[in-house]
Order: C-alpha cells, then sequence, then structure tokens
C-alpha cells in the first residue's frame, strides 16, 4: 500500500546526456550506484516519498529525462507539469556546464508567465581531480539565475539527498508564498485535501499554478 501523502510534487531532471542525471536518482530513491547505466531514452519514472516536517508526508514524482537533442520535443511535453527542476552538470565537462543557461531558458520560456522551482547541480564531485568547473563559477551562475546551487556525487553519496531536500523544501516555500498552488488542471503538485476549483487564465492571476 502506498504511504499517505500530503502534498505530490513533480520534479524533473534536466542536463546533457551523460551528466548522471538517472545514476543521481538510482542513489536518491533506491541507494544504490550503478557504474553503467543505460541512456535514458525519452523519459523515466521515479517515485520517493520524504517526510518535509514532523507530519508533514511529501510524494516526488521525477521525471528523468533523455539529455539528447533528438529527444528535446519529449522532454518539453513534461516541463509544464513540473513544479520543479533539478538542473545539472557534470563537474568535469565544462560543455554540460555552458548549457546550464540553455536548460533554464527552454523552461522558463515554455512555462511563462508560470513559474518552476530550480536548483542547479554540480554533479561527479567525486572525480575531483577531473574537475573542470570551479565551485565559485557555478554559484556565480547559479546567483544569476536566483537558484541554489549544491554539488553531488552518486558514486559515494555526497550531499545526494541534501540536494533532493533542498529542492523539496523550496518548492514547499514557493506553495506557500503563492508563487506555486495546487489546482485541478495542472499536475505539478497535488494536495490530498480538496484543491481550487479551475485554474485560473494566464492574463488573471500569473502566480498561480503552472497549468
Amino acid at each position: 500500500m502506498e504511504p499517505r501523502w500530503h502534498y505530490q510534487f513533480r520534479v524533473i531532471m534536466l542536463g546533457d546526456s551523460t551528466v548522471g542525471k538517472s545514476s543521481l536518482l538510482r542513489r536518491y530513491t533506491e541507494g544504490v550506484f550503478l557504474d553503467a547505466v543505460n541512456q535514458t531514452v525519452g523519459v523515466d519514472f521515479y517515485v520517493q516519498f520524504v517526510e518535509l516536517e514532523p507530519g508533514l508526508q511529501v510524494k516526488l514524482q521525477f521525471w528523468d529525462t533523455a539529455g539528447q537533442e533528438r529527444f528535446r520535443s519529449v522532454t518539453r511535453s513534461y516541463y509544464r507539469n513540473s513544479a520543479g527542476a533539478m538542473l545539472l552538470f557534470d563537474l568535469t565537462n565544462r560543455a554540460s556546464f555552458e548549457s546550464i543557461r540553455r536548460w533554464h531558458r527552454e523552461v522558463t520560456d515554455t512555462v511563462q508567465p508560470f513559474h518552476v522551482v530550480f536548483l542547479l547541480v554540480g554533479h561527479k564531485s567525486d572525480l575531483v581531480g577531473e574537475r573542470k568547473v570551479g565551485r565559485r563559477e557555478a554559484e556565480r551562475l547559479a546567483a544569476s539565475l536566483g537558484v541554489q546551487y549544491v554539488e553531488t556525487s552518486a558514486k559515494d553519496g555526497s550531499d545526494v539527498t541534501r540536494a533532493f531536500r533542498m529542492l523539496t523544501v523550496a518548492i514547499y516555500r514557493a506553495l506557500q508564498s503563492g508563487l506555486l498552488a495546487p489546482c485541478e488542471a495542472w499536475d505539478g503538485v497535488k494536495s490530498s485535501v480538496p484543491l481550487p476549483a479551475p485554474c485560473p487564465k494566464k492574463e488573471e492571476k500569473q502566480k498561480r499554478c503552472a497549468c
């Protein structure tokens, strides 16, 4: 039987191919690390339950997207029903870092005038000797995008749980502030309590749900 939950948040994993999106999700949801992970074709799906604060249960639904350009049209179709997005780059691959602004812009342009909560993640922090992106540079990028930044390693587990908790807390705070709001026509956030009726139209309140 599925655990009881108060909120359900949908989160999309974004970043170039081979940055480690699937490995990070497997480490978080299953506690395992596999050296060889098949490249994602289209979108894979994962679930995790967390207690955000005492008595507050959240169901996290993750969409693990393919980074290859040929799957981009499939990936875009999931943007609008996401409450959060984890922007991943490989700390040993500078090109993947330089792609982050494009990923961020693509999501924000697609969901306007609504909102997605982002977290920037520098992955593969265990590969210290191969690092191509410094922490300060990554922090500057995060600041320019108005998002938080964390470094993780699926291999040794460093800050994996912390990263997902940071994003979950940020989504919850966006709910509390009214930046995001659950409604029947939007799947980014669901609540176990009755939802507001229909989503407002775009021209009405821009700070409501991202339908």
